[in-house]
């Protein structure tokens, strides 16, 4: 089997991460995969936007979003105290976001899988970074001029693992 299909089939959404920090060539190996994603009509929109995991900007976020929420006392945060979070956004204008921020993402979940790092897709944030205190996150998060967010994604060195799910290819699939 390929090393692609492989790390496919194997990934799982982690969370609970080591304190192991990401090394400078995996967090660049993560943002490459990102960036050599597909776009459409190739406008490469993409902004990739990496926060370590104990910056306060994470926890500023995660307030916000429990307050939204309703949530009082989570047991993790949106991250699940991974050491590195990288936000996507793009420009807010483009149809087209949505699907190029979604593969960048997957790229990078997939490369993460290939290199033995666990990560976890996120969308739960999207409320409080595009609500009422969009720009004032905009501005901290250093999104380009006209980006929004679009998507997180979580990585670091597992400290759990998790079977892959599994699928039901004749409720999920129609051949014609």
């Amino acid at each position: 089997m390929s090393e692609v299909l492989k790390a496919i089939e194997q990934r799982s959404s982690t969370r609970g991460y080591t304190e192991e920090k990401l090394t400078e060539e995996e967090l660049d190996n993560l943002i490459r995969a990102a960036l050599q994603a597909p776009t459409a009509a190739n406008t490469q929109e993409i902004h990739i936007t990496v926060v370590e995991g104990s910056h306060p900007i994470l926890k500023e976020i995660e307030e916000l979003k429990n307050l939204e929420r309703g949530i009082q006392d989570p047991q993790h945060n949106f991250y699940f105290e991974a050491p590195t979070v990288l936000l996507l956004s793009a420009e807010k204008s483009f149809s087209w976001r949505f699907v190029d921020a979604g593969i960048a993402v997957e790229n990078i979940a997939l490369a993460a899988e290939g290199m033995g790092l666990g990560s976890l897709i996120i969308g739960c944030i999207k409320d409080a970074l595009t609500g009422d205190k969009k720009d004032y996150f905009s501005q901290k998060l250093r999104f380009p001029e006209g980006y929004e967010f679009v998507i997180a994604i979580a990585v670091g060195h597992k400290a759990v693992t998790k079977e892959p799910h599994q699928y039901n290819m004749k409720k999920n699939v129609s051949y014609l």
